[in-house]
């Protein structure tokens, strides 16, 4: 059964304040997913040793990564990424929308990989949005629309780092496309992941089209998960059903 896990790994440094790329490489390592979506991974940044987050995950799980940098500066990475031992192709990565006149703001972007899973192309699409609702939005249009979502054919999942808990429009606007996997199971208490130390906001999400059917949703609540990043990973098992 495909297991997907989307996690904001914080740049890797801790609740602890402590830079530790390992953490999150165990982290995630185990629950043996088949896709893992990051968010706020920085490449070859000085405030963390220069080293390629993204690919110093993949390898740490043995995996490929697809990274986006949502922000530059000069040689400095800072975005997100799509990793996985299966074949994949790149179809889109992009920026989103923002708005102007509102300084501190931080670009963000959205990637979408085809990933082959048991014989099925699956669409996944991994983003971060914004802070301010006016950007998320934005943001959420835009992913719905033609050039997003609007284009996907299939079974397609979109995970991330929201900023947006279900009773906001920019969560409506995505759950009016796709569905959201918690709700699918209608699970209550629902599961949340923010902040790690105490999970009290459900931000980060998953939803999915009719072709996926959700046959779990949980979160990693060890000390390990608690102290490696500010999230905790959200951990999606499910089925393909290509005739949905």
């Amino acid at each position: 059964m495909p297991r997907l896990l989307t996690y904001n790994v914080h740049r890797c440094v801790g609740t602890d304040k402590r830079l530790d790329v390992g953490r999150i490489v165990a982290v995630i390592g185990e629950h043996e997913p088949d896709i893992v979506c990051l968010q706020e991974l920085d490449v070859g940044r000085r405030r963390t040793g220069r080293v390629d987050q993204a690919e110093a995950i993949a390898q740490g799980l043995a995996m490929t990564s697809r990274f986006h940098p949502a922000m530059r500066v000069e040689a400095e990475l800072y975005g997100d990424a799509i990793l996985t031992p299966h074949p994949e192709r790149l179809i889109r990565a992009d920026a989103l929308p923002t708005v102007r006149g509102i300084p501190g703001l931080e670009p963000r972007g959205a990637l979408w990989s085809e990933i082959m899973i048991d014989g099925a192309a699956v669409n996944v699409l991994n983003t971060h949005l914004g802070l301010v609702p006016r950007e998320q939005r934005l943001q959420a249009a835009a992913l719905v629309g033609s050039g997003w979502l609007g284009g996907c054919q299939g079974p397609t999942l979109l995970a991330g780092d929201f900023n947006a808990t279900s009773i906001t429009r920019p969560y409506q606007t995505l759950a009016r496309r796709l569905d959201d996997c918690q709700r699918r199971l209608d699970l209550k208490p629902s599961v949340k992941t923010f902040p790690s130390s105490f999970p009290a906001i459900r931000i980060d999400h998953c939803f999915v089209s009719p072709e996926i059917r959700v046959t779990g949703v949980r979160s990693d609540f060890s000390p390990l998960a608690r102290v490696a990043s500010d999230h905790l990973p959200l951990i999606i098992d499910f089925d393909i059903v290509p005739d949905a």
